[in-house]
């Protein structure tokens, strides 16, 4: 079977901004700053289904739908970035555009997530100032946590919507046995979405690029270059669909109020 061609990036147009001084103003008046990053390329095979686990239904809709239409109902966000595996950019899932269209970009994933990241991050256009990356396998985030998040990043400096570790947790060697407990006085659980003055963010990816690095999320390659970087309180709902299970217990969370 011969490769299929890689997949162009396919390029929506932002809506039309005109600028009032240094800052970008919508028509209706709400500076339109903000720019998403969805990280959609992985292939999600822990779920054991041959269906991206993005695009897989949970709570009444693909689970990358949940966060797309999450973002782009904020009057602050100028553009949404999805970034696809290539056999999908291409042409992707015609639900996606259940949603302002003006304000939709679909980009190409790489092979490991920093490098989706930065494909997305390179195709936010001039206006956006505050950079916010969020994982699709996450369809339930709170517009209470964006708010959060996207508020610390205009003080200058990158949040991380987490929570806290409640359960013990126990070092263990290669065998199963337990080496010692560990303090979790001042342990997060980190997740997304993860909010940064744009410049922080593109610094931090260029310096990982030269150095050769990667990290599991983007506040980690921030904070070994010293830059600041904040948590504020995530929430339950925030839960990261990784196994096939995830998507039942999903399913209950998005039942609860926020």
């Amino acid at each position: 079977m011969s490769e299929s061609p890689a997949a162009p990036r396919r390029v929506i147009p932002p809506p039309v901004i005109t600028s009032r001084g240094d800052e970008a103003i919508a028509h209706d008046g709400v500076v339109r700053d903000v720019g998403v990053v969805i990280v959609a390329g992985g292939s999600g095979s822990r779920t054991g289904s041959a269906e991206l686990k993005q695009f897989r239904w949970v709570a009444g809709k693909p689970a990358l739908l949940h966060s797309v239409q999450s973002f782009m109902a904020r009057p602050d966000v100028a553009i949404v970035v999805v970034v696809l595996p290539k056999a999908y950019a291409a042409d992707p899932p015609p639900w996606l555009f259940q949603c302002d269209v003006d304000r939709l970009l679909v980009s190409v994933g790489g092979r490991e997530r920093h490098e989706s990241v930065v494909n997305g991050l390179e195709d936010l256009p001039e206006e956006v100032v505050i950079a916010v990356v969020h994982d699709a396998a996450r369809p339930l985030v709170t517009d209470a946590t964006i708010d959060r998040v996207i508020a610390e990043a205009r003080k200058g400096h990158g949040a991380v919507a987490a929570l806290p570790v409640v359960d013990t947790l126990k070092e263990v060697d290669a065998d199963g046995r337990i080496v010692r407990t560990v303090d979790r006085t001042n342990l997060w659980r980190a997740q997304t979405p993860q909010a940064f003055p744009r410049t922080m963010l593109e610094q931090a990816h260029i310096a990982a690029r030269r150095d050769g690095v990667g990290a599991t999320d983007d506040a980690g390659l921030c904070e070994r270059l010293g830059l600041p970087v904040v948590v504020v309180r995530g929430s339950e709902r925030g839960m990261k669909i990784t196994e096939d299970v995830d998507f039942a217990r999903a399913d209950a969370l998005s039942l609860l109020p926020e």
